[in-house]
């Protein structure tokens, strides 16, 4: 066998393989939009349009929580949940700063806090 005839077989079984996985690859893609045509839902489709209310309702001031409790309370509120998560009295506490988590942590970020937390008492 010359190299132009290796080189012939060796670019003929390129082509078949790469014919081959094109081929496989757009017979899913068929398969896979004949699936969502047939069992996709659009959410949109069912739904209808309210009608225009008559007349616009006013702003509402949005509430902040901050602002209808006294930080003295919060302070009095922080320190007695600290307390029973503890089991100690509230008169070995003292409570020198505190500041808001977000609630959109994830779970693992949450336990590390928690780890934190547990790790200095």
């Amino acid at each position: 066998m010359t190299i132009s005839e290796a080189l012939s077989e060796g670019a003929q079984t390129a082509v078949i393989g790469l014919g081959t996985v094109f081929a496989v690859l757009i017979i899913l893609m068929v398969i896979l939009y004949i699936m969502r045509v047939i069992f996709y839902k659009d959410p949109n489709k069912n739904k209808t349009v309210p009608a225009a209310p008559a007349e616009p309702a006013e702003p509402v001031a949005p509430v902040n929580a901050e602002d209808d409790m006294d930080e003295s309370e919060l302070i009095a509120v922080l320190t007695a949940a600290v307390a029973a998560s503890l089991n100690t009295s509230t008169y070995n506490l003292q409570i020198k700063s505190y500041r808001r988590i977000d609630g959109t942590k994830s779970p693992w970020q949450k336990a590390g806090i928690r780890e934190t937390i547990n790790s200095r008492f």
